[in-house]
């Protein structure tokens, strides 16, 4: 079946240079919904990919919107429309008023293929630097560390943010990476001799 989810265009009225006009989503909760789906594409467990997933359509509900996966030759996209044009989970194109509304975000290209690998292949590595040096404990949460920001943010772990790292200690640690009490209570530690090995590659 041919995908009949909208494509943004230039010459749609919702993407005119108009001060005036209101995005069709806040960036945050773009931001938000692109990363969940991301973290839900990546989840292991089913009960945490419905609970990504439950996540994602709580937000994007707030706002009147859906969200999809669209496959193309370039790879995945997710899509977000508003509800209103599906009627029980498909989309209607008589419903479809003004395809600016839409809004896409790649969910292939930096974060796969070759140049994922060659991330992916540096956090390892460093991770392994940290379990060399520092034992089984911190080499454990570091190689959390790595898989989080490969899977999740396809960034070296020199490069992750502030909030990158607080995402991972609040969200992704308890969740993912099945800590021991020890790990928990190492933590902060765990996070500085990570980023000490990574800064000094």
């Amino acid at each position: 079946m041919a995908d009949e989810t909208p494509h943004p265009t230039d010459d749609q009225p919702g993407n005119a240079d108009d001060p005036a006009d209101e995005p069709p989503l806040p960036e945050a909760a773009i931001d938000r919904a692109e990363r969940l789906t991301r973290q839900l594409r990546n989840a292991i467990d089913g009960d945490e990919r419905a609970a990504y997933r439950r996540e994602r359509d709580a937000l994007l509900g707030e706002h009147g919107y859906d969200a999809r996966v669209r496959e193309g030759e370039t790879g995945e996209t997710l899509v977000l429309y508003p509800a209103e044009w599906t009627d029980e989970g498909t989309i209607r194109t008589d419903r479809i008023d003004d395809t600016g509304r839409a809004v896409e975000r790649p969910l292939s290209g930096p974060g796969s293929g070759a140049d994922w690998d060659e991330i992916d292949e540096h956090n390892r590595a460093i991770a392994a630097r940290v379990r060399e040096r520092h034992g089984e404990v911190h080499g454990e949460t570091a190689t959390a560390f790595a898989e989080f920001m490969s899977n999740h943010y396809a960034k070296p772990i020199e490069r992750a943010t502030p909030d990158e790292r607080e995402e991972f200690r609040r969200e992704y640690f308890p969740r993912n990476a099945w800590p021991t009490d020890e790990q928990r209570e190492r933590l902060a530690e765990s996070i500085r001799l990570v980023v000490e090995a990574a800064e000094g590659t």
